[in-house]
């Protein structure tokens, strides 16, 4: 079987050409290719599948083999692979449903992919101490924190803690912590499925740059397009949007998708 791995802001996945449909893999298959030690190694897998009406499918699983969630990095990055593949791609279908995709840039093995979002109109927030955010959909559920130094803050232990609170039980929630540092909001990230801190969230960030300006802004009666600027663990995205009374429409993630290798499994 072949994998193409790519990396989009260092979250990294493992994708698959299955235009013929011949590739069908168990939880257990997943969960070993996504293994770092004894596997390939990857925060998750993808197969770029045939959809009527739509350029490909994005079938996505954590590494942990759950799936039914868009991730907005992994997003990026099958765009980029299906451009590999020789496909224009334009619109495709995720779990979440239809996206639009562009291509602002090339440079080697590195694409910079605009990639439309799902709306959001439904923002919960809790002010518990112990919970302290903002609930919001992007297509995956998140949880966004606010939180001080952020470079020193506990994401992995205060993250699963989080991630597991009854409130947002039985399915759970990623955590997002966030800092706003001049015009940049540095983004930290627990991933459920992954179950630890990624190197970036696609929809996560999205999710964080929406819940911090809702946190900023309680007047939205004129809708005016919105620009931030992500710090990520390592990379830089953005996340442009057009704020609503409770979410945001128009919303797009902007940032690299880089191929990193052609991989022939057993």
């Amino acid at each position: 079987m072949k994998f193409y791995k790519y990396q989009g802001a260092g979250n990294d996945f493992l994708i698959a050409d299955n235009r013929i449909g011949n590739i069908s893999l168990t939880t257990e298959e997943i969960q070993r290719l996504c293994d770092r030690r004894y596997g390939i190694g990857a925060d998750g897998l993808m197969l770029l599948e045939l959809a009527d009406g739509y350029d490909f499918k994005m079938v996505y699983y954590n590494s942990d083999g759950s799936g039914g969630m868009m991730c907005g990095n992994g997003g990026r990055c099958i765009v980029a692979f299906a451009d590999r593949c020789g496909l224009h791609v334009e619109r495709f279908i995720a779990a979440d449903g239809p996206h639009e995709a562009a291509i602002l840039s090339r440079m080697g093995n590195t694409l910079e992919v605009k990639l439309k979002m799902k709306d959001v109109d439904n923002i919960v927030t809790y002010p518990q101490p112990d919970i302290n955010g903002r609930f919001l959909d992007t297509g995956t559920r998140h949880l966004v924190c606010p939180v001080d130094n952020i470079e020193l803050f506990d994401v992995e232990n205060e993250g699963r803690r989080r991630r597991r609170l009854e409130e947002f039980a039985p399915v759970g929630v990623n955590v997002n912590f966030i800092e706003r540092e001049g015009e940049i909001l540095k983004v930290r990230t627990f991933e459920k499925g992954v179950e630890a801190e990624t190197y970036a969230c696609g929809t996560g960030i999205t999710a964080s740059a929406i819940a911090e300006w809702h946190m900023l802004h309680t007047e939205t009666s004129v809708a005016t397009p919105v620009i931030t600027k992500i710090k990520a663990l390592r990379d830089e995205l953005a996340v442009e949007f057009t704020p609503t009374p409770n979410g945001a429409d128009d919303i797009h993630l902007i940032g690299p998708a880089t191929f990193i290798a052609e991989i022939i499994t057993a």
